[in-house]
């Protein structure tokens, strides 16, 4: 206890010397024995006119005053929030010291200290709030040495041998997507929210027949084969055929060796993939996924592709860098795109988004066991793009259909997508009506992530 008093002095006495440090006497946090002297004040703000839900919060460590601690050094307290109550006996001898005690000035929300490019050093600090409109909110981190407070799961992420080849798995409570094919999406739904995927690639269930374990598991909802399914990134080649791009998954030398196959050939000899867990919760995971040695017979690229997924939500959001990239034609365009629903009876394309949905038969693709196929009324996958990358529409009619957008990439090749996914059987946006208003909104608010602003450091 003393070795933790003397660092926090030392940090204020820091803090005091570059003049940061003031003390306004408002409401400070406890919880139990945890009676912090040090906090950060930050202030989000909405800047849209309507009300957010789960809105995620990122404070980069460039952006934060205090850039060298560990993660139990950090509470993340609203003070608007209702404080918890002192746990129940029977409480505390279940879960044992770490639970959560009596807090006063405020409830702690779940955050995570996250290491994005695995160098020992967290990158980005994360939570997730509810904003009314135009609200600016206020929060605090306390700074001081605090391992209390269990965090239950409501996102997950893991690479699992499933049915004999590895591969990224990413849900949330809602709504889940894995790679069977290379870098092309599936998506599965549940009827309930709960986390299921860990039984998927543990158990080696099968995404249609999983229901049959527990009906509340959903199912797959988006057969892939030789599309984008629910999501993949494309560049664009050859101006002579502008609605036909080229894929990591189909090349030259795929096309020489495995032409029947939906897998690339030999690892050598053409696309290969590397799969990692950057963070698997609690409210926030992320997988990457490296392409490499993709030569399309116009160009030869690489890239890293981070998807990651939040708590409460119907969306995974997809950040793209090529790492390589050296066409050998003019006017290369990147892009991203899904595959048209195969009764699509709802498409929407609004600048930088799109939506596509209908009625759906739900089977297994091998169609080999007497399961019979059902078919569900509703259907929906969106995809959104940010203005900042100047997203131009284009239908591509080849791999059974797919819409998608071409971009500009930044400065460093680098752009972002949004996928949405949904279903008839699912508790939310179980319609193509509500569905259509959800992927509106969020659309809106990926154009406009809520604003973090640090304030001012306090010292009690």
């Amino acid at each position: 206890m003393k070795k933790n008093i003397q660092k926090i002095s030392c940090v204020i006495f820091l803090l005091v010397l570059l003049g940061g440090i003031k003390s306004y006497g408002q409401g400070w946090y406890t919880q139990g024995s945890f009676t912090p002297v040090l906090r950060l004040e930050y202030v989000v703000e909405n800047s849209l006119n309507f009300d957010r839900e789960n809105c995620p919060v990122i404070i980069r460590r460039e952006e934060f005053p205090m850039p060298d601690l560990h993660e139990m050094w950090v509470t993340v307290v609203d003070p608007a929030l209702a404080s918890a109550p002192e746990p129940s006996r029977d409480l505390l001898d279940r879960q044992g010291g770490h639970e959560l005690r009596k807090e006063t000035n405020g409830h702690a929300v779940f955050h995570q200290l996250d290491d994005i490019d695995k160098n020992g050093i967290w990158d980005e600090l994360f939570f997730q709030t509810n904003l009314k409109a135009g609200e600016k909110r206020t929060f605090y981190i306390y700074m001081g040495e605090n391992s209390r407070g269990w965090n239950k799961h409501r996102t997950h992420a893991n690479i699992g041998s499933y049915c004999r080849h590895l591969m990224p798995f990413w849900e949330n409570e809602y709504v889940g997507w894995k790679i069977w094919f290379a870098n092309s999406c599936d998506v599965f739904a549940k009827r309930k929210p709960l986390l299921m995927s860990y039984r998927l690639y543990m158990d080696n269930l099968d995404g249609y027949g999983v229901m049959y374990e527990n009906e509340d598991y959903g199912s797959d909802i988006q057969r892939v084969a030789e599309s984008f399914g629910g999501g993949s990134l494309c560049i664009f080649e050859d101006p002579s055929r502008p609605d036909i791009p080229s894929r990591p998954r189909y090349t030259p030398v795929h096309d020489r060796l495995v032409p029947k196959s939906k897998w690339n050939a030999g690892q050598l000899s053409d696309t290969r993939y590397a799969y990692e867990v950057i963070c698997n919760g609690p409210i926030r995971s992320m997988v990457r996924i490296k392409g490499l040695n993709w030569d399309s017979g116009s160009g030869y690229y690489e890239y890293e592709q981070c998807y990651s997924i939040y708590a409460g939500t119907h969306y995974t959001v997809s950040k793209v860098n090529f790492t390589t990239f050296l066409p050998r034609v003019p006017d290369v365009e990147m892009g991203c795109g899904v595959r048209k629903k195969p009764e699509q009876d709802n498409f929407i394309q609004q600048g930088g988004l799109l939506i596509t949905s209908g009625p759906e038969f739900i089977r297994d693709p091998e169609e080999i066991d007497s399961r019979g196929p059902w078919k569900v009324p509703f259907i929906g996958m969106a995809l959104a793009v940010r203005d900042e990358y100047n997203p131009r529409y284009t239908y591509v009619p080849t791999d059974v259909g797919n819409h998608a957008f071409k971009v500009t990439p930044d400065t460093h090749n680098s752009y972002e997508y949004m996928i949405m996914a949904s279903w008839s059987e699912g508790p939310l946006y179980n319609n193509k009506e509500s569905f259509n208003a959800y992927a509106e909104k969020m659309h809106m608010e990926y154009n406009n992530p809520p604003i973090a602003r640090y304030v001012r450091t306090e010292e009690k």
